[in-house]
């Protein structure tokens, strides 16, 4: 009994190789050689910047799809975005670098905590016990959750807020999606101006607990003559495409406008960068300890200490 239990279990295994070696056969699809090309290529990161969830991923869609371009990694750049192109047979088209940026400066704004927070040490817990730990509902508060999935370790936390690293920054995104309260955003690195400041209050709202804080008043948004700036979903936005397009004419005329200084000049361009960098050239470099603070000329020069040190 033994040894025809034995046959029959072999038999039975031996049929079903058969029936799976001709099933791989017949439903066989062949890959294109370009998507394995084209992953060689590709950094390798993982990221998920390209919006699809790996390179892999991306690789192959770039190469069965004619409406994905061949720019979309943002972790390889230019270089990788041509060989791309290459490989594909694509236009490769410009794209805009880009970078995080953090919407809040509650170190100048001197921003109280609420309660010694001791749990797990994440933005996205402490969020959510009793709407957070700073007396602002929307500032940073430093635990880091970016920090852990930056892929290109731009980020880290100093003096209880993120600081990026605009050198190692590719603008992947992954930062964005994992803050809770929406205090990183990208711009594009050849940006002129920024808002420092996320919340969704007003006035007395938000003097009451920063001294640098947005009261949306909308003074900015009515001297653009861009149309840049705007109020979305409770906070001061810039559009950036329009900002830039528009060019340095205006002056950065919704800057001067703004009496707490929450829009401020970052990194300039041009001519005047030209003169920025001949300016840290001749000082004796304390400008650009602590991250790069730019030395800009104008009333609102509060720049982000880390925006300008790519």
């Amino acid at each position: 009994m033994v040894f025809v239990s034995i046959i029959t279990l072999f038999g039975l295994g031996l049929v079903a190789a058969i029936l799976l070696s001709i099933a791989s056969r017949v439903f066989y699809v062949k890959e294109d050689p370009r998507v394995e090309a084209v992953l060689e290529v590709l950094p390798g990161a993982n990221c998920g910047g390209c919006g699809f969830a790996g390179c892999e991923g991306y690789a192959a869609a770039v190469v069965s799809d004619p409406d994905i371009p061949a720019n979309k990694c943002c972790a390889g750049g230019a270089d990788t975005a041509i060989a791309v192109g290459e490989l594909t047979g694509k236009t490769v088209a410009e794209a805009e670098p880009l970078f995080s940026l953090r919407r809040c400066d509650k170190l100048a704004g001197n921003v109280a905590l609420r309660y010694q927070y001791q749990g797990m040490p994440s933005c996205a817990a402490a969020a959510m016990l009793r709407g957070g730990t700073d007396t602002c509902h929307w500032s940073c508060m430093g635990f880091g959750d970016c920090v852990q999935v930056c892929p290109f370790d731009a980020m880290q936390v100093k003096d209880g807020v993120v600081r990026v690293d605009m050198s190692r920054c590719t603008g992947c995104g992954m930062c964005v999606s994992a803050c809770p309260r929406g205090v990183l955003e990208l711009v594009p690195r050849r940006h002129r101006v920024a808002v420092f400041c996320n919340t969704r209050d007003k006035l007395r709202a938000v003097t009451e607990v920063c001294d640098a804080g947005c009261i949306n008043c909308g003074r900015c948004a009515k001297a653009c003559p861009a149309k840049a700036v705007s109020n979305v979903a409770g906070r001061m936005v810039v559009d950036q495409i329009k900002c830039v397009s528009y060019g340095p004419d205006c002056g950065e005329a919704c800057v001067e406008a703004c009496a707490r200084h929450i829009l401020r000049r970052t990194c300039p361009t041009g001519i005047e960068a030209a003169n920025v960098a001949r300016m840290k050239d001749d000082s004796d470099g304390d400008g650009a300890a602590g991250g790069g603070t730019v030395p800009v000329t104008g009333k609102n020069d509060r720049p982000a200490q880390e925006n300008c040190n790519a």
